[in-house]
């Protein structure tokens, strides 16, 4: 049986339940992050989206502050700050500065998507030609940022130098191994909505890596959904407030989160069903014997280093049970 007493994290998107206004969704947001701070969880991150009236997470570095404001000594970050909505320097000014109050305590996970749709990426206007294409580049500006001083050039981000916040790529395609291979940087897979190319970016990455100043060897983290409870009937159940997520993505609809429903298939097409199921296929579900198997499969087979977690649980204090039910599998309770 393989190791699966693994560091564990969160990602939240930050979503707007059915019935909640956005300023109890942030609530919400905080309010989780110091559940997980204290069941020991490692990291707690936070998604960029733009024009989604379901989420609230568009100004995302404005709630990694507010979370770290809220919280004591769990790591915070960006799952992940969309480079190609942003000019490096800025965002290094804006971690800068929160790494200063905050030292030690922020991560910056960057992704090359824009995270929103082509007119929603014109309207946040960085620039004219497509951004996406820069991304190497970018990271490499924000790596010196944050790097020291002498190896900087006339423009530097104060504060910002010298603050060596630790950089992550995220990805959902093999692009993105390659790149956090090249660089010698963490790799951070989307399994929990794109987990089609999870395996082969996954050994893309550990084959091509190369050392870096940031990482003697390769660190893969995988985002998965997790929704434990007490009971395997009780997942299933909870775990349709997800699926509902997941349709709402397949139909580009804009719905809150749901509660849980009994049956599925009242709301779905056959179709739909397949889009959403493919988009959620790696997600542990069960009671603890259930997802103590399942990572257990899951570490045989890919041995990653950290395990990020995303909870789509309606009822705030199951979805709390959830993270706590999945520390106890890794801390071999």
């Amino acid at each position: 049986m393989s190791n699966i007493q693994i560091p564990v994290s969160v990602l939240n998107l930050a979503p707007i339940r059915e019935g909640q206004s956005a300023k109890e969704a942030i609530e919400a947001m905080v309010d989780l992050a110091q559940a997980t701070e204290k069941m020991g969880y490692t990291r707690y991150w936070i998604a960029e989206h733009h024009n989604t009236p379901t989420l609230v997470s568009s100004a995302t570095s404005i709630l990694i502050k507010h979370t770290l404001e809220h919280t004591e000594h769990i790591r915070v970050g960006s799952g992940g700050i969309m480079l190609p909505n942003h000019s490096p320097l800025v965002v290094a000014e804006q971690f800068g500065t929160m790494a200063t109050i905050y030292p030690n305590r922020l991560d910056l996970g960057l992704g090359r998507a824009p995270g929103t749709d082509m007119m929603t990426a014109n309207a946040l206007r960085r620039a004219q030609k497509d951004s996406v294409y820069t991304f190497p580049n970018d990271v490499q500006a924000l790596l010196t940022y944050f790097g020291p001083e002498e190896l900087q050039s006339y423009v530097k981000a104060y504060p910002g130098v010298g603050t060596n916040i630790p950089i992550y790529i995220l990805g959902s395609s093999t692009d993105s191994a390659v790149l956090a291979a090249k660089l010698g940087l963490p790799y951070v897979f989307a399994s929990h909505f794109a987990p089609r190319y999870m395996e082969e970016a996954i050994s893309i990455y550990r084959d091509r890596f190369q050392p870096s100043p940031y990482l003697d060897s390769p660190y893969m983290m995988v985002c998965l959904n997790v929704i434990a409870a007490e009971s395997d009937e009780e997942a299933t159940f909870e775990s349709t407030t997800m699926q509902q997520f997941f349709l709402n993505v397949v139909r580009g609809s804009q719905t809150p989160l749901q509660p849980p429903v009994e049956n599925m298939d009242h709301i779905w097409s056959q179709p739909e069903k397949a889009m959403a199921a493919s988009m959620s296929s790696v997600t542990l579900l069960g009671n603890k014997d259930s997802i103590r198997k399942q990572l257990t499969s899951f570490q045989e087979k890919y041995n990653v280093d950290e395990i990020m977690a995303v909870s789509y649980i309606y009822d705030g204090n199951k979805q709390k049970r959830s993270y706590e039910i999945l520390k106890e599998i890794v801390d071999g309770k």
